[in-house]
């Protein structure tokens, strides 16, 4: 879905540019939250697995594909703040490198796929998790809601500021209609994945913290005692309890040993692995029909109303086909592209906090 230029008038582009600019910053201050010693590598992670699996276009119908838009992926996995953030990235790496989305339509693309998918999905698996509390069912979901979500916002978008008229019903039906098909296959992705990763490390399911059975530990006299699973926050020097006894210990260790390491380990090359091999092979067998977007655009009329990328010409620009680059190696530099810059991000973000947290430990 992402939106190129020339779709939009000036007012709508610059004001959906001041809407992403502004969510991104609430959301630079809420992923210090959410940023830890696990989360902040795994965001850079999760980014690059996004671009990766983005090169994946799956058919839906015939002559039309589509592909993962990631917002609800991102924030079950590294938490809703987070997940903005890995969906600009993403982004922002597709557009100035690889003339995937149109600069001028930057903050409609952050807008729709990073904010509404992640702000609709996200409220849909809490919602669901809480009265539930089934993880995996309410990723698909979750996934399934926020993709037509994202396409019925494209279309209000278009219908105040469009650069083409259209009858608002007929395209909200279209775009609906194609992404509900596009939603189904972003829902299977997004519950493989996190199913997969609650199997190997639940403790870096971010929106699945707190929602584990509780641990029941029974002494030797049959008494039990019920210790919640959730990890405990940080706690500074004076708000550290000074005694506590064996039994409480004992207990605290145990939940230590079932959340797993606190860093990733061996699960960081393994999923930068996973990703290099999504982009660099397998992409070698996505579908070249247009996406939903590009095929209601050309049903209803205003495809013509696209422009050429201002980056159009660049070697890397169409995944590589301008430049004659296999889309495979292309692949390969968008997955670490997209890595460094989101590692570099998330971990200045979990160093702000720190600091943050230094000087609040202080004035306490």
């Amino acid at each position: 879905m992402h939106v190129p230029d020339g779709f939009f008038n000036v007012v709508v582009s610059i004001s959906a540019g001041a809407v992403a600019a502004a969510g991104v910053a609430v959301c630079l201050r809420g992923a210090r939250r959410e940023l830890d010693d696990r989360t902040a590598p795994m965001a850079g992670l999760v980014a690059a697995f996004i671009f990766a699996v983005q090169m994946l276009n799956f058919p839906v119908a015939a002559g039309t594909s589509g592909h993962l838009l990631g917002g609800t992926l991102a924030a079950i996995l590294v938490g809703p703040y987070t997940a903005v953030l890995c969906m600009a990235v993403v982004l922002l790496v597709q557009g100035f490198f690889f003339a995937d989305g149109g600069l001028t339509a930057l903050g409609v693309n952050i807008t729709l796929m990073g904010i509404v998918a992640v702000a609709v999905g996200w409220t849909v698996f809490r919602l669901i998790t809480r009265s539930r509390g089934v993880v995996v069912a309410a990723s698909f979901v979750a996934a399934l809601v926020s993709v037509p979500a994202a396409a019925l916002a494209f279309t209000l978008l278009f219908w105040v500021g469009g650069t083409a008229p259209i009858e608002v019903g007929t395209v909200a039906a279209a775009m609906g209609g194609v992404h509900v098909l596009i939603g189904v296959g972003e829902g299977l992705i997004t519950a493989v994945t996190v199913s997969t990763v609650l199997a190997i490390r639940p403790d870096l399911v971010y929106g699945a913290r707190g929602l584990a059975a509780p641990l029941v530990l029974r002494g030797a006299d049959g008494d039990a005692t019920v210790v919640q699973q959730t990890p405990a926050p940080a706690r500074t020097p004076a708000q550290q309890t000074p005694a506590r006894s064996s039994a409480e210990a004992e207990a605290e260790a145990q939940v230590r040993a079932q959340a797993g390491p606190r860093r990733l380990g061996w699960f960081l090359p393994a999923g930068i692995a996973v990703a290099a091999l999504l982009a660099g092979a397998v992409s070698f067998y996505a579908s070249s029909s247009p996406d939903g977007l590009e095929r209601v655009a050309e049903d209803k009329g205003f495809i013509g109303h696209a422009t050429d990328h201002a980056l159009a010409e660049q070697p890397l620009a169409d995944y590589g086909e301008v430049g004659g680059i296999p889309v495979g190696v292309a692949g390969l530099i968008g997955v670490v592209v997209t890595l460094v810059v989101g590692a570099a991000l998330f971990f200045a973000v979990r160093r702000l906090a720190e600091r943050h947290a230094s000087k609040d430990e202080v004035s306490a």
